[in-house]
């Protein structure tokens, strides 16, 4: 999955820009879903607690990461609810 090897990048060199996440979320919701996002939201909620374990340097990426992906699921959840 092309957004995996975005997020990967992304916390190897230690920084997301929120253009950049934002856009990767959205192209993730596009090419599968909600259904994407949340395998998305699963992967990055593993492996930032694994980083975190780890006191890796850029562990903080990943949590961005994640917590940008849960805000982007709770906010389509309230746009559908809102319909």
């Amino acid at each position: 999955m092309r957004a995996l090897d975005i997020i990967a990048e992304s916390i190897r060199i230690g920084y997301a820009h929120p253009t950049k996440i934002l856009n990767t979320l959205i192209e993730v919701e596009n090419d599968g879903g909600l259904g994407a996002i949340r395998r998305i939201e699963r992967h990055l909620s593993l492996g930032s607690a694994a980083l975190r374990d780890r006191q890796h340097p850029h562990s903080d990426t990943a949590q961005q990461w994640l917590s940008s992906a849960r805000a982007y699921l709770i906010t389509q959840a309230e746009r559908r609810q809102a319909v």
